[in-house]
C-alpha cells in the first residue's frame, strides 16, 4: 500500500489541518438558533443579548466523526492510494527511430519473396513493442533520424498517437547521423521537467562516418538499443560522372563507381543504355568493402537519358539503378553576309561548335533564322533581328554613330575591366583606315585608339559588336589576339556555346565540390530543380551544399555547369557498436503495473457518500425535517384548543 501523488508526511499534514479546523468549528459555534414559538408574550428575555459561552463538549460527535471519515476518504483519493508494489516515478523517454536510406533494405526475417519485408518493418515492430511495454504514466517523444533528427511528437502519453506516428515512418534518402540524434534527445530531456527517462535507439546502427556518440558513463546508462538485424551483402552505385572528352567534344566519358558493402567478393554486371539502346556493358568482381571504378565512352551530339543498371539485384535495389539527363552538344548557327568570304572563313571556321553559312549581301533577309549575323561592310535594308557583328559598316548605316573616319592611326589599348578583352595583347599595331565611334554611356569600348574607340560592344535585347575596320585587312590579322577576340565576343553573345557540362549522379545529403583556384565566388550560383537558389558555402576552394530530398542541383560557374542528379540513396560507411553497459532489448515494465491496483475512484465515491449522509442526518435537511414536525404539532394543538 502506498501513495502515488502525496508522501505520507504531506498526507498527515493535510489531514491534521482539516481535522483541527473541523473540531474548532464544532467547539466555537456562535450561530443563533431559530426557535418557532406560539407567542412572544411569555418570552421574557427576548430583548436581552444572549450570553455566548465556549462549549466544553461537542453536541454532535457522530456528525464530526462522519465528516472526518468522509474527508479522510477524499484525501486518500487525492493522494491516489494504491495496493501492491509501488510504481516508479513517471518518466519521459525519447524513442529514436532509424529512418535512413539503408532501412529500405530487405530484412533477414523476410521469408516470403512475394511480400518483401524491410528493415523499416522490423524497426516498427521493435518500437511498437517498447511503446506497449512502457508504463501508461510515462511519456515518449518519437524522433525520426537520418542525416537530420526530426521530432515527430512531443512528450506524449497518448499511445494511439505514438503508434500512428511510428507506423507512418518511412525510409529516407540520407545516411544516419546518430550523434546528432542522441544530442537532440539529451537536449530535449534537459529542457523538460527533470523526469528524464531512457533514450531508445531502434535500428541496425549503420552510420555515415565514425562518430563520438557517448561521452560519459551516465549517457551509457541512459541509452537503450533495440537492435535490428540487417544483411550486409549489398552492392550499389556510389557515383556516376559524365563529361565531354577533352580530345573530342562529341564523346561522353562515363565514370561509374560501384561499392561492395558486404563481407564477400561479388561479381556484378554494369550496363549503360542511351535512348533505350545498350551502349556499354562491363563485368567485374568487387572485393569486400571496396570501391571499383569503371570507364565507358559513348559518341553522340544529341541529348537524352543515360541509364545505368547493376545486376544482380540484392538487398537494396534502390542503389542498383541511376538515370542522368545528358544535354545536347551546343552549337551556334552563323550567317555571314560578305562579298569576300575568304577573308572571314579562317576566323569563323576555327571556332568549334559554329555552323557558318556564307551568303552574298544581296541575299540578306532580316527574318533569316540564325543565332548570329556577321555583316561585312554593307548596310542591310532592315535591321537584324538577332545578335550581330558589324565589320566596317558605312557611316550612314552604322548601329553606333561614327565620329570620324581616320587614316593611319595608332591602336592604343584594349579594355581592362571586361571579359570581352580577357587575354588580349597587341603591340605597335597601326590601322590604315578606321572609324572612330561616338559611344553611349553603357557601351563597352573594347579597342581604342588615341582618337577614340574603334571596336564597340552594345548590349540589349540583341547584342551588337561594331568593328571600325576590317580585321583581315589590317595588322590585326597577324596577331594571336584575333581568334581570341572573336571567341570572347561569342562567349559574351552565346555563353552556352563555351560552357562545359558535367553531369553527376550522386547520393542525397552533403555534396562537396572542389573548385579551381581561378573561380571567383561571385561567379558561383547553386540552383535547385525549380530554379530557386540553394544555400551553399565555399571554404578553401571547396563548395558544399546539402540536399535532404532527391532532385537535381545545378552549379553555375563562369564557363562551366555542374549538374548533380541526387537520386541515389546515401548509405553507411561503418557499423556502430554499442559499448558495454548499454541496455538492450524491450524492458519488462509491465510487472509493476500489473501488481498495483488503483482505488481512488472507490475512495472518492465513499467520501462523497459520507458527506451526503452527514448532511441528511445532522445538517440543514435534518433541521428542516424537525421544523416541519414542530409546525405540524402546533397546528394540531390549535385545532384541539378551538
Amino acid at each position: 500500500m502506498y501513495f502515488l501523488n502525496l508522501s505520507l508526511a504531506q498526507f498527515l499534514a493535510l489531514f491534521g489541518t482539516v481535522s483541527a479546523t473541523l473540531v474548532v468549528l464544532y467547539l466555537l459555534d456562535r450561530s443563533r438558533r431559530r426557535q418557532v414559538v406560539a407567542t412572544l408574550k411569555f418570552w421574557i428575555a427576548a430583548d436581552q443579548p444572549s450570553v455566548v459561552q465556549r462549549r466544553k463538549r461537542i453536541r454532535q460527535p457522530l456528525s464530526l466523526l462522519l465528516q472526518l471519515l468522509s474527508l479522510l476518504l477524499l484525501l486518500l483519493a487525492i493522494a491516489q492510494l494504491r495496493f501492491g508494489a509501488p510504481l516508479e516515478t513517471p518518466r519521459d523517454h525519447v524513442l529514436i527511430l532509424d529512418t535512413s536510406a539503408w532501412m529500405a533494405a530487405s530484412s533477414k526475417s523476410s521469408s516470403d519473396s512475394r511480400q518483401r519485408r524491410t528493415l523499416m518493418d522490423d524497426a516498427h515492430q521493435k518500437a511498437l513493442a517498447y511503446v506497449k511495454a512502457a508504463p501508461g504514466a510515462d511519456r515518449i517523444m518519437l524522433v525520426r533520424a537520418d542525416a537530420l533528427a526530426t521530432p515527430v511528437t512531443g512528450f506524449e502519453s497518448n499511445r494511439r498517437k505514438l503508434v500512428e506516428a511510428i507506423s507512418l515512418s518511412k525510409p529516407g534518402s540520407t545516411a544516419l547521423n546518430l550523434e546528432q540524434a542522441l544530442a537532440f534527445a539529451r537536449k530535449a530531456q534537459a529542457l523538460d521537467s527533470g523526469r528524464s527517462g531512457e533514450i531508445v535507439y531502434a535500428g541496425p546502427g549503420r552510420i555515415a562516418e565514425p562518430q563520438t556518440l557517448l561521452a560519459s558513463t551516465q549517457e551509457v546508462k541512459n541509452l537503450r538499443v533495440l537492435s535490428v538485424a540487417d544483411p550486409v551483402e549489398n552492392c550499389g552505385f556510389r557515383k556516376i560522372a559524365v563529361e565531354r572528352a577533352t580530345t573530342d567534344p562529341e564523346i561522353w566519358e562515363v565514370y561509374v563507381t560501384t561499392r561492395n558493402y558486404g563481407a564477400h567478393s561479388k561479381p556484378v554486371v554494369v550496363t549503360l543504355t542511351f535512348g533505350g539502346a545498350i551502349v556499354g556493358a562491363r563485368k567485374f568482381t568487387i572485393p569486400p568493402g571496396a570501391d571499383r571504378q569503371t570507364t565507358f565512352e559513348y559518341r553522340t551530339r544529341a541529348g537524352g537519358l543515360l541509364e545505368a543498371n547493376l545486376a544482380p539485384h540484392d538487398a537494396l535495389p534502390e542503389d542498383d539503378h541511376a538515370v542522368l539527363e545528358l544535354p545536347a552538344e551546343p552549337a551556334l548557327s552563323v550567317l555571314v553576309y560578305s562579298t569576300h568570304p575568304e577573308l572571314l572563313a579562317p576566323i569563323v571556321t576555327s571556332i568549334p561548335r559554329m555552323k557558318a553559312v556564307f551568303r552574298k549581301p544581296g541575299q540578306y533577309t532580316a527574318a533569316a533564322p540564325a543565332g548570329l549575323l556577321i555583316l561585312d561592310a554593307f548596310r542591310p535594308p532592315a535591321p537584324p533581328q538577332s545578335d550581330a557583328i558589324w565589320i566596317d559598316p558605312p557611316a550612314d548605316g552604322s548601329p553606333v554613330p561614327v565620329r570620324a573616319k581616320l587614316h593611319n592611326i595608332q591602336f592604343e589599348r584594349w579594355c581592362s575591366d571586361n571579359p570581352l578583352c580577357a587575354g588580349l595583347r597587341t603591340r605597335d599595331m597601326r590601322l590604315s583606315t578606321a572609324s572612330v565611334y561616338e559611344c553611349a554611356p553603357d557601351d563597352i569600348r573594347i579597342g581604342q585608339a588615341k582618337e577614340g574607340p574603334v571596336i564597340v560592344a552594345r548590349g540589349g535585347k540583341h547584342k551588337t559588336v561594331v568593328f571600325g575596320f576590317h580585321p583581315a585587312n589590317s595588322d590585326l590579322r597577324y596577331e594571336l589576339a584575333t581568334p581570341l577576340l572573336f571567341a570572347n565576343i561569342l562567349r559574351w553573345m552565346a555563353p552556352d556555346l563555351f560552357r562545359h557540362s558535367t553531369v553527376t549522379a550522386g547520393s542525397v545529403g552533403m555534396v562537396s565540390v572542389d573548385l579551381e583556384r581561378e573561380v571567383r565566388p561571385q561567379d558561383v550560383r547553386v540552383l535547385q530543380e525549380d530554379g530557386t537558389a540553394l544555400p551553399y558555402t565555399i571554404r578553401a576552394h571547396t563548395l558544399r551544399f546539402f540536399s535532404g530530398t532527391p532532385g537535381t542541383a545545378r552549379i553555375m560557374l563562369a564557363d562551366r555547369e555542374l549538374v548533380y542528379s541526387l537520386t541515389l540513396p546515401e548509405l553507411w560507411e561503418t557499423k556502430w557498436e554499442a559499448p558495454p553497459g548499454v541496455k538492450r532489448g524491450v524492458p519488462n515494465f509491465r510487472e509493476s503495473v500489473a501488481a498495483s491496483h488503483d482505488l481512488w475512484q472507490v475512495l472518492a465515491a465513499l467520501g462523497g457518500l459520507g458527506l451526503l449522509l452527514e448532511w441528511l442526518l445532522f445538517g440543514r435537511a435534518s433541521r428542516l425535517l424537525r421544523r416541519t414536525a414542530q409546525l405540524e404539532m402546533v397546528k394540531r394543538s390549535v385545532r384541539k384548543a378551538s
